[in-house]
């Protein structure tokens, strides 16, 4: 018989070529609603015993399907028939439709009424229950109530499996099918086919190429006015995720033109209904430099400017008399004695504190940045003045409680974000009952974070932004703490000196070697906590972190990368020196045989360093948070992390696609984080992304050790490189022009 799928079925379900297979499922083993993906058992017409399909699909047990994929061996669990597409199908038998009819699927038949319908109704039982329910009756024991009960149900089933046959054949994969009809139900067809670019906007994981490959197989011309303004939105978007805030109007031109294969006279049509339906924001500039903003970024941009020019302008809170120790007047033995031990460049920064409503202290490792926070807010309190500190991620806010001696919260806590209300309960009707304001790791802020912090930020307060600025910009757009200190409006504190217990490290005088583009010393001295070792191919350097991480760091240094003693920084996901392919080589060495559960095509076992990959508001942990999988109970169905910020938090199965392997992370992964040792693979299969802030950032999270393992030549591009890539923001401008 020809199936779903427009070809003919093998008919044989234990041929190894095999690429469809049409059966009932047995079981359900495992199945994550948040991504969909599904471990089922399934039992093919013609073959003896039951198969394990996996993939993304939403399925009931005793539910008849037709399947297309292939076979794979998993390593651990065997042979798989791994799903790519699929529909809900009838069985073609007698007996499959008994066992179909008897698998409680349809609730008011069981396995007895099962067997009295087949043996009325045989092979054409299904055909009456979807065409003619009334027969039903017919059968001993099914009263009317029942049947209509019976016929619901069914047509339930019917609408599912129609949503899924319309959606697959028009090209959407069986992941994004099940999203859509979670979305929609059975709303799902109309919804495709009148607008099917709303479901980048709609279906977490559909972006603008999957809805035009959509819209295409539903016949949606190439210049339709949808598909421009959808390519727009798209374009930017990639840029946002590239760090731009906006998009000049020579540039939207190209990418949308070259993207949609459309002539330019469409976009100035499609860019003003943009900006009618209020998707994006047009500021005019002079001939063809308009500047384009999605409507989010540009009310965050000129947020975070006037609120900084407000805290500017508004009056402070005294500090009382200058300090004594600064101005050279007779006053407090106890300041004076703080402050013989700062050098000339600290002592700068703190008496700014007393002239400047809002200030950025800047400056490179081992140049005091946590010693001047510290004597900073000592100088606020012993003024009166209540101070609250924050930083961007956990991991950052507890460095700085330590530091301080302070309490520190991460900057979601500082606002109490409320994910119910969607959004931070602190703001401008009820900002922050502090006086001073003091946020470490600015640099890693993007702009729209910003505009949160600085909505909360009270008139009377001094804004004190700490941070070094010649790290990588924020991951999200924006180039804030740059384009502030850009703008000469904030009064600056950049610390250069590096003090004297920080000149004996060879990471730190590296690093600011790096920062300026000299080759950085290396010779591998036994007390020396900086170096390199070569290893031109990226295969070998691989084994070589792989063994540093595994054997030879925990024996001769004691460090233990269960813990996150050793964090291994890359530039890329991809390639043998990826953190992709690093993770599966440290997890096979670090965690064998322990519990495991399989989280998609991949596993996570007890005992695995894990980070965070989206914000968890329930459980407060934040995409990017590191941790250890501590216990796994396969029997409950639960995991258990503790995080390097603090707290244990517990993950049932179905959550834990919010956690990926984390021995390997990227080097933007690991802003705002410190570690004892770090090991750096820097291979020419890095080459797209050796820029000297990158390498400057890496080295800057080693404290006690860092080894890099790679290519001299891939070293010295990255120090030559220091064409950082402009980032297209107006904050800086907003600023000056609004002052």
């Amino acid at each position: 018989m020809t199936d779903l799928f427009g070809s003919r079925d093998t008919g044989s379900a234990t041929d190894a070529a095999m690429k469809r297979l049409r059966g009932v499922i047995e079981a359900i083993t495992f199945h994550n609603p948040e991504n969909s993906f599904t471990i089922a058992q399934m039992h093919p017409e013609g073959a003896k015993g039951p198969v394990t399909l996996v993939g993304s699909m939403t399925l009931r047990a005793g539910e008849s399907l037709e399947a297309e994929g292939e076979w794979v061996e998993h390593p651990k669990f065997g042979r798989q028939f791994k799903v790519e597409r699929y529909v809900p199908a009838y069985p073609a038998t007698v007996e499959g439709i008994e066992r179909y009819l008897g698998s409680g699927l349809i609730p008011g038949i069981g396995p007895v009424m099962a067997e009295r319908i087949v043996e009325r109704f045989g092979a054409e039982s299904l055909e009456v229950i979807d065409q003619q329910p009334r027969r039903l009756l017919q059968v001993a024991g099914l009263g009317r109530k029942r049947v209509k009960m019976i016929a619901e149900a069914w047509k339930q089933q019917r609408q599912l499996r129609d949503v899924m046959v319309f959606l697959q054949s028009h090209g959407v994969g069986t992941a994004h099918a099940v999203r859509i009809y979670q979305r929609h139900g059975d709303e799902a067809i109309n919804t495709v086919r009148q607008d099917p670019y709303s479901l980048e906007r709609d279906i977490r994981g559909i972006g603008f190429q999957t809805a035009d490959q959509i819209a295409e197989h539903l016949g949606v011309a190439r210049d339709a006015p949808s598909r421009v303004r959808a390519g727009i939105r798209y374009i930017l978007e990639e840029a946002a995720d590239d760090g731009h805030v906006y998009v000049g109007l020579v540039d939207l031109q190209s990418a949308v033109t070259a993207l949609l294969q459309v002539d330019e006279s469409l976009l100035a049509p499609a860019v003003e209904q943009l900006r009618k339906d209020g998707d994006i924001v047009i500021e005019p500039g002079s001939g063809s430099s308009d500047r384009h903003f999605r409507t989010n970024l540009h009310r965050a941009e000129t947020g975070v400017a006037a609120d900084l020019l407000r805290i500017l302008q508004e009056p402070g809170l005294s500090l009382g008399k200058a300090d004594p120790a600064m101005d050279g007047e007779e006053g407090d033995e106890d300041v004076k004695g703080l402050a013989a031990d700062l050098g000339e460049d600290q002592l700068r920064a703190l008496r700014l504190v007393y002239k400047a409503k809002a200030m950025v202290l800047t400056g490179g490792p081992g140049t005091g940045k946590t010693t001047v926070t510290r004597h900073i807010v000592d100088l606020l309190e012993r003024a009166g003045l209540r101070v609250l500190l924050c930083s961007p991620t956990g991991r950052a806010a507890k460095r700085l409680a330590e530091a301080t001696g302070r309490d520190a919260r991460t900057i979601h806590r500082l606002l109490e974000f409320a994910p119910a209300e969607g959004g931070f309960r602190r703001d401008r009707d009820n900002p922050l009952e502090a006086q001073a304001v003091i946020v470490d790791e600015s640099s890693m802020i993007d702009v729209s974070l910003m505009h949160a912090l600085m909505r909360a930020v009270p008139d009377d307060a001094r804004l004190i932004l700490v941070g070094d600025v010649d790290q990588l910009p924020s991951v999200g757009p924006g180039a804030v703490m740059g384009d502030i200190i850009a703008s000469g409006v904030v009064p600056v504190a950049r610390l250069s000196k590096i003090y004297r217990q920080a000149g004996e490290s060879l990471i730190i005088a590296n690093a600011h070697r790096i920062n300026g583009g000299e080759w950085p010393q290396m010779e591998n001295g036994r007390e020396d906590d900086f170096f390199f070792i070569e290893e031109d191919e990226p295969e070998a350097a691989a084994q070589r972190v792989e063994d540093l991480v595994a054997r030879r760091l925990p024996e001769g240094k004691g460090f233990d990368p269960h813990l996150g003693q050793i964090q291994v920084l890359t530039p890329m996901y991809r390639g043998e020196t990826g953190a992709i392919s690093l993770n599966q080589r440290l997890q096979a060495r670090l965690t064998p045989g322990r519990a495991a559960h399989a989280v998609g095509d991949r596993e996570l076992r007890e005992g695995d360093r894990v980070l965070q990959v989206r914000n968890n508001y329930d459980k407060g942990v934040f995409n990017g948070d590191l941790g250890r999988l501590s216990r796994l109970e396969k029997e409950d169905g639960f995991a258990e992390v503790v995080f390097d910020a603090g707290g244990l938090q517990r993950y049932e199965f179905a959550e834990l696609d919010e956690l990926t392997l984390a021995y390997a992370i990227s080097i933007h992964r690991a802003q705002g984080s410190e570690f004892p040792a770090v090991v750096l693979p820097l291979t020419t299969q890095h080459y797209p992304m050796l820029q000297r802030n990158l390498l400057y950032t890496a080295v800057t999270r080693a404290r006690n050790l860092l080894i890099i393992v790679g290519s001299r030549r891939a070293l010295g591009r990255a120090l030559s490189n220091d064409r950082q890539a402009r980032r297209h923001t107006a904050l800086a401008q907003r600023l000056q022009t609004t002052e």
